[in-house]
């Protein structure tokens, strides 16, 4: 026989009340108290029973994330860990993870019509937000909780949770000119996502603050991929107009064909060029020989935690403050910075904080 809440209440000592609130991770239960009894309902071996949750509640217990049609979907290794880290996190509080993986031509709303349709999900997981996201749009239309990773605006009325990535992409091209770069490129992801276009805005509102005009031939967009990274490296080195001395990388795998470019070229980090990239700390791809990159970072594995709580608390009718979070990103400097060569030098004045 299963171990119960109960169970786990008589073991710790607390209310079967103050057991579930701790499972489900609610604010006004101290993180000491949530350890004891999660470490209480592993030792015990827990399992939701959630059938007798649907007959006292109406809700199943279940959540779903649709993976969107190939071209959108987010790369192999990411997948995995999301699926990880939110299988966890859900399971941790009493709930089950379901994925549905969309085929190429299949309408994602329609797709998660049908799973609403069939009744057996509580609510749901958006990745990769476009502008006016129709997925959003109709389970609001249905009445269906959801939470996003990222925005598709600065204030939207829905939960989510996303980094400041306009911020992100200012702090980036800051790290360039404040060593004194004015012809700075910008190798970044597909322009449809959301999170794309606000780091592509900061990195225009960093420029104009300096006093350079953003340079549209210097920002090339495409798949977050080593070789999106090495081609548009190429092109940009190979204009017959200015060089940039300084780049972008929207992520490490971009950055990782960014070094393989400027290699191929004779180009040097950061004698010749400047680079810095966002890391968003994905374990499993094989960037061990790049070398040590400045920029900003934010481990994607800190989502997780909050994605999760935001959905339960939407499922619950939590207040919308509550389910809106921003997290945190920092700033690291490992070296792949320098100011730009007396060939690439103009008769500005560096730029200064």
């Amino acid at each position: 026989m299963s171990a119960t809440l109960k169970d786990i209440a008589a073991t710790t000592g607390l209310s079967v009340t103050q057991v579930s609130r701790a499972l489900n991770d609610h604010d006004d239960v101290s993180a000491e108290t949530k350890a004891r009894v999660r470490d209480a309902a592993r030792a015990l071996d827990y399992r939701p029973n959630l059938s007798a949750r649907r007959l006292a509640s109406g809700r199943s217990g279940i959540v779903g994330l649709v993976l969107p049609p190939e071209g959108r979907t987010p790369r192999d290794s990411m997948v995995v860990q999301m699926v990880r880290g939110l299988s966890a996190e859900f399971s941790r509080m009493g709930r089950l993870f379901v994925l549905h993986a969309a085929e190429p031509e299949e309408d994602v709303v329609a797709v998660h019509g049908r799973l609403i349709d069939g009744g057996s999900l509580d609510g749901f997981v958006l990745i990769e937000p476009v502008p006016d996201d129709p997925r959003i749009a109709y389970l609001r239309s249905r009445g269906v909780p959801l939470v996003l990773h990222g925005r598709t605006e600065d204030r939207p009325n829905y939960p989510f949770f996303d980094l400041d990535n306009r911020e992100v992409g200012r702090r980036l091209t800051r790290m360039l000119l404040e060593r004194g770069h004015r012809r700075i490129g910008f190798v970044n992801g597909l322009p449809e996502m959301c999170y794309v276009m606000r780091r592509s805005e900061g990195w225009q509102e960093a420029l104009r603050e300096a006093g350079v005009a953003p340079a549209p031939e210097l920002q090339e967009f495409g798949a977050m991929s080593e070789s999106h990274g090495a081609l548009a490296t190429l092109r940009m080195m190979s204009e017959s107009g200015p060089r940039p001395t300084g780049l972008i990388a929207g992520n490490m795998l971009i950055a990782k064909g960014i070094y393989g470019a400027l290699s191929m070229l004779g180009l040097r980090v950061p004698e010749d060029v400047s680079v810095v990239v966002h890391d968003d700390q994905l374990p499993g791809e094989d960037l061990m020989a790049m070398p040590a990159t400045s920029g900003t970072r934010s481990p994607l594995a800190e989502s997780w935690a909050p994605l999760a709580r935001a959905l339960i608390g939407a499922i619950e009718n939590r207040p919308l403050a509550e389910l809106q979070e921003t997290g945190q990103f920092e700033v690291v400097e490992r070296g792949s910075v320098a100011a730009p060569g007396p060939e690439f030098r103009t008769a500005s004045e560096p730029f200064r904080a």
